[in-house]
């Protein structure tokens, strides 16, 4: 098996709703055939017996009462869903739907019914599994916390804060995977001009958006064969099949074998996942805003509360160096990976360009996002001051074009950490 078909089964396991689900089933009823033969075995303390009509009465409430929750469970899921996509995004979803607390809740109640109705075919006249009734009502009083934590849980989810926080996380998490990568030994940010065809190219066998890549991979085959690997499309971009995927240099020219390599080390798929594309977080975060500055909804606030953790995970990415990465002599081959990767500019213009655009109506979102990039303007390093600058330039000019003739333009060209209602401080002048 490939590293990029086992990526794609482990991204299908942690997005299945179903398999931890039917683990806990299995396992429910093999705990059941387990308490009874451990009930043939040991004897239990008479105040912890039931009665065969008891037991069978305890067993059948309990089948019917797991039933009903995990239905319960599954409808809660269902409109929490629907609310999620028709207030943030549906690439949000992402994140959601591989939830452990979901699973856990889902698997236990699953379990106990499967434990309740192996345990409830064991009841006979001379034999009642009293450890197996007593542990399926532990059980379902585990459900029924698990239930509660997981109703709390996504109620909580379902602001637009608590959205924003969790994907601004998983943004800083995958952007330290991709920087821990691109540090690798072998691996280089910057192609110099080969100034030659390449020995081989290798095409995608299918159509998709790059999830991830194995730079582990690449550079040992590259060194084992003294090559130059090539990746021309950054992850998250998407190919069509026959697209170039990776160029080589100075390998032989020979058989499928190594072109089926090299394709089993970068992992294609029907989405975007934000694993090793923090850009994705970004364009996650982004739509949340725009579409709470759609007309039909109207909530500039969802887009000053994203702004928020906007500006933190930018803040991350432009304290740290992007520009690291070993270099090459123009015409030479040296052994190693060329990643096509993201700069400072590339991520600052996707988090802010289209809520410029779309809140420029807005005077609480135009100063929201003033003073994230001033704010930025003082924290990033000074290589990267320049593009701050220049979105601060852009908003200028995007403030006077909307409220150039209004009365409230030295609000709208003043900043504000919350948008409208802050006290009142000291501000660096819009005008440049």
């Amino acid at each position: 098996m490939t590293w990029a078909t086992r990526f794609r089964v482990r991204e299908y396991v942690r997005g299945s709703l179903w398999i931890v689900p039917l683990l806990g089933a299995v396992l429910g009823g093999l705990v059941g055939s387990g308490v009874f033969h451990v009930e043939r075995a040991v004897d239990v303390p008479s105040y912890w017996e039931y009665s065969p009509s008891t037991a069978s009465t305890v067993l059948a409430a309990l089948v019917g009462a797991l039933a009903a929750l995990t239905g319960f469970v599954i409808t809660v899921t269902v409109l929490v869903v629907q609310m999620a996509i028709g207030t943030f995004s549906a690439r949000y979803m992402r994140l959601w739907y591989r939830d452990r607390l979901l699973k856990a809740t889902l698997a236990v109640l699953v379990g106990t019914l499967t434990l309740s109705l192996e345990l409830l075919r064991r009841v006979e006249e001379d034999f009642v599994p009293n450890l197996g009734v007593t542990l399926a009502g532990l059980l379902v009083v585990v459900g029924l916390i698990l239930f509660l934590l997981f109703l709390d849980r996504f109620i909580h989810r379902l602001r637009p804060v608590a959205v924003a926080q969790l994907m601004a996380r998983a943004g800083r998490e995958s952007f330290a995977e991709s920087i821990r990568a691109a540090a690798a030994e072998g691996i280089r940010l910057e192609q110099a001009e080969l100034h030659a065809e390449p020995t081989l190219v290798v095409r995608s066998d299918r159509a998709g958006s790059i999830q991830a890549v194995d730079t582990d991979g690449l550079v040992r085959w590259a060194r084992a064969h003294g090559s130059e690997l090539v990746l021309p499309h950054a992850i998250g971009d998407f190919v069509p099949e026959g697209a170039v995927l990776i160029q080589v240099f100075g390998a032989p020219a020979d058989g499928d074998a190594v072109e089926s390599d090299l394709c089993g080390m970068v992992a294609l798929g029907d989405e975007r996942t934000i694993e090793q594309d923090p850009a994705f977080a970004i364009r996650i975060l982004v739509d949340i805003a725009i579409r709470a500055l759609s007309p039909a909804v109207n909530d500039p606030t969802t887009a000053v509360q994203v702004l928020d953790y906007l500006g933190e995970l930018l803040q991350r990415i432009g304290t740290t160096d992007l520009s690291a990465g070993s270099t090459q002599e123009a015409g030479r081959v040296v052994p190693g990976v060329a990643l096509r990767m993201r700069r400072w500019d590339d991520f600052l213009a996707l988090a802010v360009t289209e809520i410029r655009e779309y809140g420029a109506t807005s005077i609480q979102v135009v100063r929201r996002l003033r003073a994230t990039l001033e704010e930025l303007d003082d924290t990033v390093l000074p290589a990267n001051r320049a593009a701050v600058e220049d979105e601060l330039r852009r908003l200028d000019a995007t403030v006077a074009e909307h409220w150039g003739s209004s009365v409230d333009l030295d609000r709208a060209s003043a900043a504000g950490k919350q948008g409208i209602g802050g006290p009142a401080a000291q501000e660096r002048s819009a005008g440049r």
